[in-house]
């Protein structure tokens, strides 16, 4: 289910303005008493781009799947109230136990990249597909898509992938059928194909709003069809945003997230998930020179845990991920308030049956990579 389907079935309830005009000591107060009057029962996943007011009352912090998991292991929680988007906590609800209540602060907090695949276009894909190509084809699915599309994947063989080991799984389902869809992030999956030797003329783009392929080769030779989507803060990161550093400062190291485009990662020094981000600048020499391409939240965050590094981002003129930031202390605290009153709100729910598909893509990755 996409977040807009989310919104047309839930009857949207505006922040309390007493919210509004409480003072930020206040708030952060509030929500430290909440943590510890609910003590194990209650635990808060946070996702890497937070902002920092959330971030700080996060009990882990990491990469979708990731928090996913840990939330899994700690049965002791009853209300999961995660500090992420919409398709991270339908992941959540579908690796928990019936028991734990995946609760979203604000539903508006969605993810436009996992909205530019939806269950009807891609089922209407995959039919022109087979068409095209017979029974050729296995569907793979980036994490950061609905729990639809995951479950479609599942139905149809396939799997999830991460951004940190999106090769070992490309190249498993390569083993497995002549071609893969790759849903819905084309720019990680072309860097992914390109990186394990496939050429950019055996990649075919295919685009849901028109309902047809683009292809710069034969369209017969595709090994790897794209689905036409993107994460909005990645494709903002520019080749002319690394000539410019490359001018102004040579001695610069460039990293940056493989959801961007292929001619920033191709001009990149070195590129990778968000972990390997944090974990490269972490290992890196005192002195050293650094600019990251990924979500400002965190880089910001990455330059404040490292006085040591001249760190900037790559483009100095981004903003954060506008839906990650509708998660704020205000919509924290509410969330909370009204489960210490009883009231369990915003609750996100994944059907079974799309649960149970779901839950065979995510296992094929897990048995793999």
């Amino acid at each position: 289910m996409s977040l807009l389907d989310v919104l047309s079935q839930e009857s949207q309830v505006a922040l309390p303005e007493k919210y509004r005009e409480m003072s930020r000591e206040e708030m952060e107060k509030r929500v430290a008493e909440i943590k510890e009057y609910f003590g194990d029962k209650l635990f808060i996943p946070g996702h890497h781009y937070q902002k920092d007011e959330v971030i700080q009352f996060a009990d882990v912090k990491g990469d979708s799947l990731q928090l996913a998991q840990v939330a899994a292991q700690n049965e002791k929680a009853e209300f999961i109230v995660f500090c992420g988007v919409h398709f991270m906590a339908e992941t959540a609800d579908i690796l928990t136990n019936d028991n734990q209540k995946v609760i979203l602060p604000d539903l508006r907090a969605g993810c436009s990249m996992a909205d530019m695949a939806n269950i009807h276009q891609t089922e209407l894909a995959w039919k022109v597909m087979q068409d095209q190509f017979g029974d050729t084809i296995i569907p793979l699915t980036y994490v950061n898509s609905t729990a639809d599309i995951k479950a479609f994947v599942g139905k149809y063989g396939g799997a999830t992938v991460t951004s940190s080991n999106a090769k070992e799984m490309v190249e498993w389902a390569l083993s497995e059928k002549e071609r893969i869809l790759f849903l819905p992030d084309q720019h990680l999956g072309r860097n992914t194909a390109y990186d394990l030797g496939i050429q950019l003329h055996e990649m075919a783009v295919w685009d849901p709003i028109n309902e047809q392929f683009e292809c710069d080769g034969k369209l017969e030779d595709a090994k790897v069809i794209l689905w036409k989507g993107h994460c909005s803060v990645h494709e903002n990161f520019t080749v002319a945003n690394i000539e410019h550093l490359r001018e102004t400062n040579p001695n610069m190291n460039i990293i940056v997230h493989p959801e961007c485009s292929w001619e920033v990662v191709q001009k990149s020094d070195y590129n990778g998930s968000t972990k390997n981000i944090i974990e490269t600048i972490k290992q890196a020499p005192a002195g050293s020179e650094w600019a990251i391409g990924t979500e400002m939240n965190l880089v910001k965050r990455i330059i404040q845990e490292h006085p040591d590094k001249n760190i900037v981002s790559l483009n100095p003129n981004m903003c954060p991920c506008l839906t990650m930031n509708r998660i704020d202390i205000e919509h924290l605290l509410w969330s909370l308030e009204l489960l210490k009153d009883g009231e369990v709100k915003n609750v996100i729910q994944v059907n079974e049956e799309t649960a149970k598909l779901a839950t065979l893509a995510l296992e094929r990755m897990l048995e793999r990579a």
